[in-house]
């Protein structure tokens, strides 16, 4: 809901830090997946209640995500930046309540599960959506990026700004990550309803 406004500001904040990265032959590829890699670690952090350590390794994982794209626009970004980029990120998404399931199966699995699986639903009518818009061309509202964006109540903004609560208040995990399941599940309902009102268009 907040990313195509905050999007001038990050590129604002990474071009120059990305521009002396890429002339030191860092590529955006090596970015992305060592902020993956980083990112994980937050799983057996969350697991062994390290909940300061975990959200460490998820602002990494975020800082990389967003300069890995600065410094690929600094050449020719790739398609297969594009990729990874995408592929990585909903892994990871899906990997933090995963932590939190394993840091108190008791409490915290239900509503882990739940959440992934509004994961699951909202990113796969992300590329479903994106797939058929760049089949027929339709104009992005970013970009900068590599697939065609849909946005919706619940994209990356949103994302970090939860599981950052989920590290600071780990006890109200399971009602907040029931609250932002909800709306995940919205956001896939709305971008279902997109796409079955804008491809049944000739």
């Amino acid at each position: 809901m907040f990313d195509r406004a905050l999007l001038p500001l990050q590129h604002r904040v990474f071009t120059r830090s990305a521009a002396w990265l890429a002339g030191r032959g860092l590529s955006a590829d090596a970015v992305t997946i060592c902020g993956f890699l980083i990112g994980l670690g937050a799983v057996p952090c969350l697991a062994d209640g390290r909940f300061g350590l975990a959200l460490a390794c998820i602002l990494f994982n975020r800082l990389a995500d967003g300069l890995d794209g600065a410094i690929a626009r600094q050449g020719a970004a790739t398609d297969r930046g594009a990729f990874l980029d995408i592929a990585l990120d909903f892994f990871f998404y899906a990997a933090v309540p995963f932590g939190f399931a394993l840091a108190d199966p008791t409490a915290n699995a239900l509503p882990a599960a739940g959440l992934i699986l509004a994961f699951v639903g909202t990113g796969s009518s992300f590329l479903a959506y994106a797939a058929v818009a760049a089949r027929r061309g339709l104009p992005t509202n970013y970009p900068r990026k590599g697939l065609h964006y849909v946005g919706g109540l619940t994209e990356g903004t949103e994302t970090i700004t939860a599981f950052i609560l989920f590290c600071l208040w780990p006890a109200a995990f399971p009602g907040l990550a029931t609250i932002f399941a909800v709306l995940c599940f919205l956001t896939t309902g709305v971008r279902w309803w997109w796409g079955w009102s804008i491809f049944g268009a000739p």
